[in-house]
């Protein structure tokens, strides 16, 4: 057994994808599953129904009648949309907030990885005008190895986070190092567990590779962009650790750094809505 699917197995004893976030993820996969099928599956976790109705009752959806049915909130919201809401509620619990180790923040990890699923979401629509629920989910599961480091190694989670430093090494090569395995292929592998598209398991497993070439466009891109801006704007898994860009994909930025400015300065009051509105 690899060093990735040991740590894994670990983890697993303590903290499992509930089973109504797999099952949206099998209906999203079937083409042939309907709107009835997925209120059938949100029926059995009453805290889903209401995260849900509570969501299209708000501001951001600014619905004239309260929305009051379970097939009304799944048809406003999208499939996607659902399941990135489920899943991102089944993330934020497999962190332990409540045990803070010296030298690192649970928080900050979780700020982090929700931070970047935004800033994703936000690159995919405004800047290349696609639907942002698969740049968001994406994001928000991309450090999700980390997670699983910290919960099944902590000792050698916490080595790395303290080695991690401006101009050192890549958190991978320390990774590497201390545990025989590294973030990235951990997410890869979870992802691909929990039936996450192939280009986006891809991306989980690619966005420290600065050294190949990358599509802006691409979910490996707009990943990889995506963390460096949240990164800049101080939101790193470390503070003072920016990180790096692959060339290409720096290039794409300062040919677009006038709409790049807009939404890195946007970011944070979008990180506050989201907050607010998912319960994050």
């Amino acid at each position: 057994m690899t060093s990735a699917k040991s740590l894994i197995k670990k983890f697993k004893k303590t903290k499992t994808l509930p089973h109504i976030v797999t099952r949206l993820a099998e209906l999203i996969n079937d083409e042939d599953s309907t709107l009835q099928d997925f209120e059938e599956v949100i029926k059995l976790d009453p805290t889903l129904v209401a995260r849900l109705l509570t969501l299209v009752n708000s501001s951001y959806f600014g619905m004239a009648r309260k929305v009051d049915s379970i097939s009304r909130a799944v048809a406003l919201l999208g499939m996607k949309n659902l399941h990135n809401i489920a899943i991102t509620d089944a993330i934020k619990g497999m962190i332990d907030t409540n045990i803070k180790p010296a030298g690192f923040s649970p928080d900050r990890l979780w700020s982090h990885s929700a931070a970047v699923g935004i800033c994703c979401k936000m690159i995919a629509e405004r800047i290349f005008s696609i639907n942002g629920d698969d740049a968001y989910l994406c994001g928000i599961l991309h450090d999700i190895g980390l997670i699983v480091e910290y919960e099944a190694a902590s000792e050698g989670f916490l080595e790395i986070i303290q080695r991690l430093e401006p101009g050192g090494p890549d958190i991978m090569v320390i990774e590497r190092e201390i545990l025989g395995t590294d973030h990235c292929e951990i997410g890869y592998i979870l992802a691909q567990e929990w039936q996450v598209a192939d280009q986006l398991s891809e991306a989980i497993r690619d966005h420290h590779g600065v050294n190949v070439d990358q599509q802006a466009q691409s979910a490996t891109g707009i990943l990889q962009m995506a963390e460096y801006i949240v990164n800049q704007l101080g939101i790193a898994v470390k503070e003072g650790v920016p990180g790096s860009l692959a060339p290409e994909l720096t290039m794409h930025i300062q040919s677009n750094m006038e709409e790049y400015k807009v939404l890195a300065e946007d970011l944070p009051e979008e990180l506050e809505n989201t907050k607010a509105m998912y319960g994050q």
